[in-house]
């Protein structure tokens, strides 16, 4: 272990050595000299932290030193508005979006350096430390002084994480750049809040019967033939509302809805809150395979009208919006139902959710499942609906009894430790 000498000066002054082995014992002495004996004692214990070896990014003489600043390096939030401005690709609602995270989020973090001073984060002084520390803050986000209130509420984990991803993107980009800003992506092995760490699942998913007690409580036909073809079809509630007569292809072997455009959020100030845009992602354009009764339904409410005309409409005859279905269709549906017996409190997401868990549970390959829904990933179906596999259970008990040689279990040949 170090150890500390002091030394009286003629002056009567003293000054503190830290004295130790370089990486214990056989190696070669080394020592630092300190005028007060507080420091002294912190940088022994880094020493007899780091083994008995200097501490990284210690200096002799001068302490914990800084990498020289690139000449070209920014502020965190520049380069991350710069990283915004030039994506492709993405919607201005997306871009604009991506704006607001920056400015109320990303613009939080700061970086601290090894003495503890901490300065603006730019591009090319934030560390894995400043990232995580930047991630506690949304986490435990910040109470204000009146009680019951909050400055800056926490952040959920599922807006935790996407938050990160667009940062480990900004930073990425830094990387990437001509000349590189940085060699290492801070953001590689930060701990994340786990998204399930609640103690009830954010889907809810629908039985047969608690659905069709829901469905007589939307009493309004034109939104109880929306609420049916979102659960029969799995379809985002933005496809479903934007497809045309043009989409469906309701003859043939097997009839089809061609999913290729989907309502898009408008920047924030434009005229118009919507517009028509392309799907979520580039698998989202596909075609649905369609069920004789969603044949019927699409046959009934397309009878006579123009290749453009919606194939869901108000009463009026208009485009459904979000807003309107909910406030006025589903909320007061959801609360009756609830009254009369509805155990649980879906969102009209939870159609889309409630499909899946019926294929599942018809034993349906998560593949299909997938491409019915238009995930860009295989994991995101896996992640999101793979706990609801259960259709090997049987097989994988019985396998499970197999191989003890059809017995139950038992303690013969274990002990415990110690005993």
């Amino acid at each position: 272990m170090a150890t500390i000498r002091k030394r009286v000066r003629k002056d009567g002054t003293a000054s503190y050595q830290v004295r130790w082995l370089q990486g214990g014992r056989g190696g070669t002495w080394e020592a630092e000299r300190f005028e007060d004996v507080e420091q002294a004692d912190a940088f022994k214990k880094l020493v007899d932290a780091h083994k008995q070896q200097w501490p990284y990014g210690w200096v002799p003489g001068q302490g914990f030193v800084e990498p020289e600043q690139n000449p070209d390096d920014v502020l965190l939030t520049d380069w991350a508005r710069r990283y915004v401005d030039r994506l492709t690709g993405i919607d201005l609602r997306t871009r604009d979006d991506y704006r607001r995270e920056v400015d109320r989020h990303i613009s939080l973090m700061v970086h601290t350096n090894r003495s503890g001073l901490v300065m603006p984060a730019t591009i090319g002084n934030i560390t894995a430390d400043d990232v995580q520390d930047w991630v506690r803050l949304q986490e435990a986000g910040q109470p204000d002084a009146k009680a019951g209130r909050w400055v800056r509420r926490p952040a959920s984990p599922k807006s935790t994480a996407n938050r990160h991803g667009l940062l480990w993107c900004i930073v990425q980009a830094a990387i990437d750049a001509d000349p590189p800003l940085r060699t290492k992506n801070c953001c590689a092995n930060t701990r994340l809040p786990r998204v399930d760490d609640g103690t009830s699942e954010e889907m809810v998913f629908l039985e047969q019967e608690e659905y069709q007690l829901l469905r007589k409580c939307l009493l309004d036909p034109a939104a109880r033939d929306l609420a049916d073809w979102l659960i029969g079809t799995g379809m985002r509630w933005g496809e479903a509302t934007a497809l045309q007569v043009q989409d469906l292809r309701l003859g043939g072997p097997v009839p089809t809805a061609n999913v290729q455009r989907a309502w898009k959020r408008s920047p924030r100030g434009a005229q118009s809150s919507f517009f028509l845009g392309p799907p979520k992602t580039k698998k989202a354009r596909r075609l649905v395979a369609l069920a004789p009764t969603q044949v019927d339904l699409a046959q009934k409410l397309t009878h006579g009208m123009p290749s453009d005309a919606f194939v869901f409409r108000t009463p009026t005859g208009k485009a459904w919006r979000h807003a309107n279905f909910y406030n006025r269709k589903w909320i007061p549906a959801v609360a009756a139902a609830m009254e009369t017996g509805l155990p649980r409190q879906p969102r009209i997401h939870d159609l889309r959710h409630t499909h899946v868990a019926w294929l599942v549970a018809a034993n349906i390959p998560l593949p299909a499942i997938q491409a019915r829904l238009g995930h860009e990933s295989i994991q995101t179906t896996i992640d999101r609906y793979g706990h609801l596999v259960r259709a090997l259970d049987s097989d994988i008990s019985a396998a499970v009894q197999a191989a003890m040689g059809g017995q139950p279990p038992s303690d013969r040949g274990l002990r415990l430790v110690g005993a």
